[in-house]
């Protein structure tokens, strides 16, 4: 039994969908101004109107979370060893129902690691990918450890305290991480997640494979994106992954953000746009075009 998937869709279009893949603790509002920025840059560009969706992972904003038996299992630590895996083929899923048999994948941060799991599962079905303050490896045994503590604490207290922190200011953080703006939307959206969802993400991710392995063999257009201010995946952290994805045509788009921290399309959405617009035009002027239904 596939898990349920909710989607928001920006824009209906022609050809190839656009996979806005969100990162953790919040859901697919933080592509909202990101993703208006890309349509009206599209457009301008004169590209081909594509569809854009942007799903919502289990249990993020109105995501139901999966039935026990989809997740695959739980290792002893609490973790999810096949969570990942179910989500992307139900991402998979999602993306055929919609008349389409390949997209451009885009994913920032957790869902950078949802958009890894497509390739390594269904290659086919990638057009192109992005891949945004994010990166291959799985969590070394602390950071799995504090996941599955977050996560038990979620589920023990009911709160979302334990993920405030993404909320706060931090010392490096970018002007705009800092500002009443940020605070307040951040705030706001991991809010209104339920401790159950975030306890699910933490568990799928504590439990996600090293999928570096799948650099080497990417051979669809791939553009990378990063915060310079990102404390977990600045530019000297995702380099290196661009520079192991050796079978990129015409190599990887590599952009390094100024003045961004993590969560790049929520604090530079116009550069993240820009960037995105490039990789779809790439996509678009290589020729990968699908075969779908009803588009």
């Amino acid at each position: 039994m596939t898990m349920t998937i909710t989607n928001t869709v920006y824009r209906e279009g022609e050809g190839l969908p656009v996979i806005l893949c969100h990162a953790f603790p919040v859901d697919h509002r933080m592509w909202d101004v990101c993703a208006d920025s890309l349509i009206n840059q599209a457009d301008r560009r004169g590209l081909i109107p594509f569809p854009i969706y942007a799903p919502d992972m289990p249990g993020a904003g109105d995501g139901p979370l999966p039935l026990e038996e989809q997740n695959g299992g739980l290792a002893p630590d609490g973790s999810y060893p096949h969570a990942l895996d179910r989500m992307a083929e139900a991402y998979v899923d999602l993306v055929a129902g919609l008349g389409h048999s390949k997209a451009i994948w885009v994913g920032l941060s957790m869902g950078g690691y949802l958009v890894e799991a497509v390739w390594r599962l269904h290659p086919e079905v990638v057009a192109g990918m992005a891949l945004c303050d994010t990166t291959t490896k799985d969590d070394a045994p602390q950071s799995r450890a504090n996941r599955l503590a977050i996560a038990q604490r979620c589920l023990d207290t009911g709160g979302v305290d334990g993920v405030m922190h993404f909320a706060r200011p931090q010392e490096g953080d970018s002007r705009f991480k800092t500002s009443p703006e940020f605070i307040d939307t951040m705030t706001g959206w991991i809010e209104s997640q339920s401790p159950q969802g975030i306890a699910w993400r933490e568990r799928m991710a504590a439990g996600r494979p090293d999928q570096t392995g799948i650099l080497p063999g990417i051979e669809v257009p791939l553009t990378m994106v990063s915060g310079e201010l990102d404390p977990s995946s600045p530019p000297r952290v995702m380099r290196p992954l661009a520079d192991a994805a050796t079978s990129v045509p015409g190599g990887v788009r590599f952009v390094s953000v100024p003045e961004c921290g993590h969560f790049s399309a929520v604090e530079r959405p116009d550069l993240v746009a820009s960037a995105l617009v490039d990789l779809v035009a790439d996509v678009q002027g290589s020729g990968r075009v699908e075969e779908s239904e009803g588009c």
